[in-house]
């Protein structure tokens, strides 16, 4: 018997008939590091050391600090160049980078979460409310109700929270220790994997822009639906949003115990062969001390697996932020 379903009311638009093309549907090719990468200059780290300062001095828990507790006018500028890259460029960016090995770790995960205000409201990325959130291979086997992001498993290109009832706007990274192998950071343009899918086959992309279940991997209260249903692909005119996890659409069917129509199976087949065409990535490694942000409803991020340090203080270790534009900072953001 089919168990309930959480529906995320959406508008259900048609997909395009011609491809959207523009600057966001980029291929690897088209992308050069000065289109992504921003080096903290010599007044920035001078901010940072200010920071760090005042907050030694007047201690407070990370997640009540305020960015506008601080006089940071070069910081406010290189974060807005960030910001606008994420929403107007190619929607990815790595800051070159705090100084961990100056300052204890605590004191620079204040300092990304401070920064990380100035590209969008932190939000819980948890059902419990959890708003830094440790990305690290605790051990678990990789399976219902555990993340990808606990274990070192390949993660193939998809959005973050994509079956949640809000997918963030922007997702940031800090790196304590990147891993010993592996580990590699890709990125992809869900306009041109839209755009690939338009022209492989319309009707393929049609099934995408209809409601497909997720499953919500147990971020829920106790006794609420375990899957969502909600489109893979929306827009808005020229502007295309996604909620691109093949992994979690599968097993949303599966939890449901809902057949899946064939249609559907052709379009998730058809994304994974067009996300494996190499000319469509983009590789920007995040090394020690590099903050990356992302645009999660453009942008798709993937993560090979990877062999960590045998010094467990040097194991691959990311701190992570969810950011939104509006809305609460609750989890389901209602």
């Amino acid at each position: 018997m089919a168990i309930s379903t959480l529906d995320l009311k959406h508008e259900i638009v048609q997909p395009p008939s011609r491809p959207l093309q523009g600057l966001k549907a980029w291929i690897g090719r088209d992308i050069v590091e000065a289109d992504w990468l921003i080096t903290f200059d010599t007044a920035c780290l001078q901010e940072i050391e200010q920071i760090t300062q005042e907050m030694q001095e007047q201690p407070l828990p990370t997640i009540v600090r305020s960015i506008d507790e601080f006089e940071i006018p070069n910081l406010r500028k290189v974060l807005a160049k960030a910001k606008a890259t994420l929403d107007d460029g190619c929607g990815f960016v790595v800051l070159d980078r705090l100084p961990m090995d100056d300052y204890p770790t605590e004191q620079m995960i204040d300092c990304f979460w401070l920064i990380g205000q100035l590209i969008g409201l932190p939000v819980a990325q948890k059902w419990d409310g959890t708003l830094m959130y440790d990305v690290t291979d605790t051990g678990k086997k990789f399976g219902y109700g555990v993340r990808g992001s606990t274990t070192n498993v390949e993660l193939v290109f998809h959005v973050d929270n994509a079956f949640g009832q809000r997918v963030p706007d922007y997702v940031g990274l800090l790196c304590k220790y990147p891993a010993l192998e592996g580990g590699i950071s890709r990125f992809c343009s869900m306009y041109t994997m839209h755009d690939r899918l338009l022209g492989h086959d319309p009707d393929l992309l049609a099934r995408l822009y209809e409601p497909v279940l997720y499953d919500r991997q147990v971020e829920h209260i106790e006794g609420a639906p375990k899957v969502t249903s909600a489109p893979f692909f929306t827009r808005n005119g020229s502007k295309i949003s996604s909620r691109a996890n093949v992994s979690l659409v599968r097993k949303g069917y599966q939890v449901a115990v809902v057949e899946m129509d064939t249609r559907l199976q052709a379009a998730l087949a058809a994304i994974e062969d067009i996300s494996k065409d190499e000319e469509l990535w983009y590789e920007a490694p995040i090394e020690r001390g590099q903050l990356q942000y992302l645009n999660n409803h453009e942008i798709g991020h993937y993560r090979s697996t990877f062999k960590d340090h045998d010094d467990p203080e040097k194991k691959r270790h990311l701190y992570r932020t969810w950011h939104c534009n509006s809305g609460r900072r609750t989890y389901d953001g209602i």
